[in-house]
């Protein structure tokens, strides 16, 4: 018969496993991860596996140990997500809207109404004259954002999102670095485009 330190750090092995544990909302596997950090972490560590504690931002992870050199790949835990143009191009445009966020010096959590988000997106979706069908293609990506973890409606509130700050570790500086470079292309392209001919 387990512990109930041994069944509390099986609970949090398994919540690990089902996804992004956050501080706020799990406080008792939060407390586990904790206290018994070593054996969790020796747990994944046997099939590759890394976890990774955020205490800053309070959330923890799982994720894929970087192959030795010389040694024979273990299957995947953790498989790698395939993100579409569009909702990369969301991800990375609410990063950017984080680090604006915590560069201005707000305390809290960043929330963005559905419009503002829909805005953002609007730049950079295909240019279309039916207005219906961009909205939808924007709701369809902040759904699928939501769905991973990335965006949490307001309770109460359909029309607000918590960007969560999980982002961050997806996202990275190098990333948002790319990424501006990718932007002023794009300018200039459009504004290349927009210009008179000479």
């Amino acid at each position: 018969m387990r512990s109930a330190e041994e069944h509390a750090t099986a609970s949090a092995i398994i919540q690990l496993m089902r996804g992004v544990v956050y501080r706020e909302q799990d406080d008792t596997t939060w407390t586990t991860l904790d206290r018994s950090a070593p054996p969790i972490r020796d747990h994944f560590a046997a099939i590759g596996v890394d976890v990774v504690i955020d205490d800053t931002e309070g959330y923890a992870y799982l994720q894929t140990r970087p192959e030795a050199n010389g040694e024979e790949p273990l299957p995947r835990l953790v498989n790698r997500r395939t993100l579409g143009y569009n909702l990369s191009l969301l991800l990375v445009l609410l990063r950017k809207r984080l680090v604006e966020f915590e560069t201005a010096g707000a305390e809290g959590k960043l929330v963005l109404s559905r419009d503002q988000i829909v805005e953002m997106l609007r730049l950079f979706l295909t240019e279309s004259t039916n207005e219906a069908r961009v909205v939808d293609q924007a709701d369809t990506t902040v759904r699928r954002a939501a769905d991973l973890g990335f965006l949490r409606q307001l309770r109460g509130r359909s029309d607000l999102w918590e960007v969560r700050r999980i982002l961050k570790a997806y996202v990275d500086a190098q990333t948002l670095s790319d990424f501006a470079g990718k932007l002023a292309d794009y300018a200039s392209t459009v504004s290349g485009k927009a210009a008179p001919d000479e």
